[in-house]
Formats: structure tokens, sequence, C-alpha cells
């Protein structure tokens, strides 16, 4: 059977979670802005993912956009509390996971991060949504690989047992988010969009599709040392041993934001527009088909 609809338009879905989560204002709101107009410039409608007031927007106004960048109580959402999100009215900001399954319920195909969760270090029980998600709604995910504080090897052996195939763009390696390489095998190399396209549509031509992953390395100019990055997460690792769940992440993504100073944070804003650059030139070669 075949999932793929003969006319699928350009659109590449954007996360909320960096606007409210991530970096302060007014940095916040600029960002969300200029990764729309990437988008725009590549040729493909942006549609920025939220809930306001308890109704999912595929599409958020730049109004809607300045108020997640400046409120306080914006909710970080997850699959697993969009239902408790509308039902409560909250304003809510998508992470990877609740992106994917919106992009999916809108008919969209093509959702454009900055590094995806996995398996975090030292628990093979904590397993970020993003993966679960990953496996079961078949959406097209273009990011810089896994975040750098996770078990990358164990995040990869999971996508495979679940069947979701990790592509690299101009690229044999896993990228490892704040640097280009890692050393693991991803499972195919696309050097063109093109390239991309075609293996999206095959995947999509599968019964019971998964999601795809497209991993693109960070450009040259803002990668950082890989050597530094892993003594940096080593600290904070050991600083964050008596977190559980949900709060490990967010400490972690903040220590390491504290320890390398303003790179870590040039080389994330770095890594997003990339990423929104090469989404939205994949949505218009699917766009053409």
């Amino acid at each position: 059977m075949n999932h793929m609809s003969t006319a699928i338009p350009p659109v590449v879905t954007l996360e909320s979670v960096v606007i409210a989560h991530g970096l302060p204002y007014p940095a916040n709101y600029e960002l969300a802005l200029e990764l729309e107009e990437i988008v725009k410039r590549g040729g493909a409608e942006p549609r920025t993912l939220g809930i306001v007031e308890g109704k999912l927007v595929a599409g958020m106004t730049a109004d809607q956009i300045r108020r997640f960048a400046t409120l306080s109580d914006v909710h970080k959402i997850s699959r697993r509390n969009l239902g408790l999100a509308q039902a409560r009215g909250w304003h809510g900001a998508t992470s990877v996971a609740s992106s994917i399954w919106i992009t999916r319920a809108c008919g969209f195909h093509v959702f454009a991060t900055g590094g995806i969760g996995g398996v975090h270090r030292g628990d093979g029980f904590d397993v970020s949504a993003d993966l679960t998600e990953l496996a079961r709604t078949p959406v097209l995910v273009v990011c810089a690989g896994a975040k750098s504080i996770l078990n990358l090897p164990a995040t990869l052996e999971f996508l495979e047992t679940w069947g979701v195939p990790v592509v690299g763009l101009g690229t044999d390696e896993l990228p490892g988010f704040f640097y280009r390489a890692t050393g693991l095998a991803v499972d195919a190399r696309c050097d063109t969009p093109a390239e991309v396209a075609e293996l999206w549509r095959a995947q999509c031509a599968m019964p019971d599709a998964t999601g795809m992953l497209l991993t693109v390395p960070i450009p040259a100019a803002a990668e950082m040392d890989r050597e530094e990055v892993e003594e940096v997460v080593a600290r904070a690792l050991a600083e964050a041993a008596d977190l559980r769940s949900a709060s490990v992440t967010p400490f972690l993504l903040r220590r390491i934001h504290e320890l390398t100073g303003a790179r870590s944070v040039a080389a994330n804003q770095a890594l997003l527009r990339n990423n929104a650059r090469v989404a939205a030139a994949i949505a218009v070669e699917l766009a053409q088909a």
C-alpha cells in the first residue's frame, strides 16, 4: 500500500520548545522567525507547531511565537501529554515527539529540528519518546544527530531494533550534534536532497512505515572539538547523578552551555539554521514528484 499522496505540499514543520524553553528573549523569538525565513527562501512553507490555549496550531503567527518567547507558563509537550494540554487549555511548546505526531496528523512529511533525544548514558531504560514516536509515525526528521549527552551507540541500536532507518547527508557516520562525526555508521548515505526524497518515497510505500532519521553534520565552521565536548558532558553527568528522568536533559544542556560559554549556543543555532535549509530543499523535491 502506498501511503504517499501524489501531491505533497512543500511544507517543513518546526518545533516550538526551542522558543519557550531554549534561548532567552529576544534571541528565541528572532531565531524562530529566522528559521521560518530560511525555509521560505528554500522554496518551502514553514509551519511552526504549538498548542495555543489548548488548540493544536500548525503554523503559529508571529504574535503567537512572541507570546511563547516571553511567557513563563508555556508547558513542554511530548506525546504523552498532548491530550492533557488540549483538555486543560494550556499553552504548549512541542518537543520532537509531539512535533512528529502533529506533523503526520496534519498530513505533512518533513520536520526539522536540532537534535533528537535517545537512550541516556548509564540508564538503558531511560529512553526518549522521540525514538518510539519515530518507530510508529512516518515522518522524515531532519536533525544533526542525537544530542551529545546521550548514549549514541545504544540510541542507534534502539532505532535499528524498531525499524527506523538512519541516513547521513554527505556522511557515512552519525553526526554527534556539536561535532560532525562519531565513528558510528549510518544505514545509508545520500549526497543530495533528491536522493533523500527518493528514499523517503520508498519508505512511505511500505505498509506500516516508520519514520526516517536524516542526520546532517553541523557546518564545519561551527563544529566544536569532540574531546572538549566529551569532557564537559562527563562533568555535567557527574553533577546530575542524583537527578532522574525528565529533569536530567534540561540540567545537562544548561550546564554544557554554562561550561562552554557562548560557543555551544552558537553551534546549536548554526545547526538549526542548516537543518532548516536542508529540510526545505527536501520538501521541494518531494513536492515535485
